[in-house]
């Protein structure tokens, strides 16, 4: 009855309007799916109760739980055992000038692409001792931190958002998830111009806005710690301190070469034995979910013995660590799953198809799709502080809206600026799990990292909306970025020479 209708979208539309009231994601998606189901059972209570387990048992990925799970045991182990304490004494020795702490911030955020969260509290943890002898503003540092996790994140085929955005593709969608994945890395280009946007501020120590306020506040001795929580910022520095015995440096970046080697190895692997016999065939064939897990658990195993040979924790220790580990990913599992069952109830319910019988993805109005995504998206992720469950809800719909069609590339257009919006809303978002960390990561005042946040980020945002809006029309990567790049330059020339 509701199947191919108008009514299909209401699991998703209720999905939404729940996030931006509440701001409460797992509500938001668990009342889309229940509609959902209630709607595939025509609100029949077993026949409702069936479908909910059917869509939740058959979208359920297994492999990805599994990756998310080794992979915060990882990180925990690495964050426990003193090693980041060790490059930043390491950093500490070696860099000389306000600008090279910066600079050293904003590369060590590039490297450790496998996860934001792990990002943004290593590099906080890292990186605070240096950039505080330089008096670099707590602001300032956050933004690095912020500005380097989740746009890093996404463009990186080595990583937990990878394998989250390849499970949310549906099947029938003319593409893999990784493929899909991997195509919209050259137009993502709020995490692009976001990368460029903390080197040339860090490059050319460049401040307007509120963080030059900071900067300046920060030249005369207050850095912007959080000055009415003192005993707590003492009690969390103390925790920070090395908790395994004589780590060294090469303690963090040898699991880390590792997981991305692995990484790499795993994937040419399963593409191989999926039929691919070059390079590019083997990844494009290859299930990432798979070697993604696979790299991860191989990391654990030489964790578990190096770290007790190295002497840095007894084995019982590690026994002991390792749970914790498994906790950190428990709220995106649920999201996940949740996601998961609500993506295969639009599915069932035919939103896709019902979308392109009104919609002409062929004729003009199709060009203006990947602006429109992009700024949906931006107001979705800022208003439920979630990149991930924006993802879920409109990743599906986009694809959806080229169900039938051949026009693949604006579809990975379109799918790029939905990414691009959801990473954009979720690093401005004042209640984004990213931008609290970042926050505390640097021991910033929390209002601080966000209003400044902001105001680095609109020029992107600008620049990104004229970008998708030539990628709409022209389809080419190279074109959007090199005029989204240029639109950006010149707005902080501009700034640059009014504040002068």
């Amino acid at each position: 009855m509701f199947t191919g209708t108008a009514f299909s979208l209401l699991p998703p539309l209720l999905a939404i309007i729940l996030a931006l009231i509440t701001k409460q994601v797992y509500l938001s998606l668990f009342a889309g799916v229940v509609l959902g189901s209630l709607m595939m059972g025509n609100f029949q209570i077993f026949p409702s109760l069936e479908a909910f387990y059917k869509m939740m048992t058959e979208n359920f990925d297994v492999s990805i739980i599994l990756f998310l799970i080794v992979l915060s045991m990882d990180i925990v182990l690495i964050q426990k055992s003193g090693a980041a304490g060790a490059y930043s004494r390491w950093a500490s020795a070696r860099l000389k000038t306000k600008r090279a702490s910066m600079l050293a911030t904003f590369l060590l955020g590039i490297l450790i692409f496998v996860d934001d969260g792990f990002n943004c509290l290593t590099i906080g943890t890292v990186m605070r001792p240096v950039t505080d002898r330089y008096k670099v503003s707590r602001a300032r540092l956050a933004y690095i931190i912020d500005a380097t996790a989740a746009p890093v994140c996404i463009i990186a085929p080595v990583s937990s958002w990878a394998a989250a955005i390849n499970s949310y593709v549906p099947a029938g969608a003319g593409i893999s998830g990784f493929q899909l994945f991997m195509k919209t890395i050259p137009y993502n280009l709020y995490a692009l111009l976001t990368i460029f946007m903390v080197f040339f501020t860090s490059a050319a120590d460049f401040q307007f806005g509120l963080m030059k306020k900071y900067d300046d506040r920060a030249a005369a001795g207050d850095l912007g710690a959080p000055k009415e929580n003192d005993a707590n910022q003492k009690d969390q520095e103390e925790n920070e301190q090395v908790t395994g015995h004589g780590a060294r440096l090469i303690d963090m970046v040898l699991p880390m070469v590792m997981l991305i080697v692995a990484s790499v190895g795993f994937m040419f692997y399963t593409g191989y034995k999926a039929g691919g016999r070059t390079l590019v065939e083997c990844f494009a064939n290859c299930s990432s979910a798979e070697s993604l897990f696979l790299a991860a658990l191989l990391v654990l195993v030489f964790l578990c013995i190096y770290y007790p040979a190295r002497k840095i924790w007894r084995f019982s220790d590690i026994m002991e660590i390792i749970p914790e580990g498994a906790k950190l990913m428990i709220p995106f599992m649920i999201i996940l799953v949740l996601a998961w069952t609500l993506k295969g109830t639009i599915g069932a319910l035919g939103a896709g198809e019902f979308i392109a019988t009104i919609m002409n993805v062929n004729g003009s109005l199709a060009h203006f799709i990947p602006v429109l995504a992009f700024a949906i998206a931006v107001f979705i992720s800022f208003s439920s502080g979630t990149s991930w469950g924006t993802f879920a809800i409109m990743v599906p719909l986009v694809i959806g809206l080229f169900s039938g069609s051949s026009n693949l590339s604006l579809m990975t257009v379109s799918v790029s600026a939905v990414l691009s919006g959801a990473v954009c809303g979720d690093h401005i978002s004042p209640i984004s799990d990213t931008t609290i960390m970042s926050s505390s990561g640097a021991l910033c005042r929390h209002l601080e990292h966000v209003q400044s946040q902001i105001q680095y980020a609109i020029p992107v945002i600008i620049s990104c909306f004229v970008g998708f809006l030539i990628s709409g029309f022209t389809e080419s990567a190279l074109l959007s970025l090199v005029a989204s790049l240029a639109f950006l330059l010149l707005i902080l020339f501009g700034i640059k020479r009014k504040t002068a």
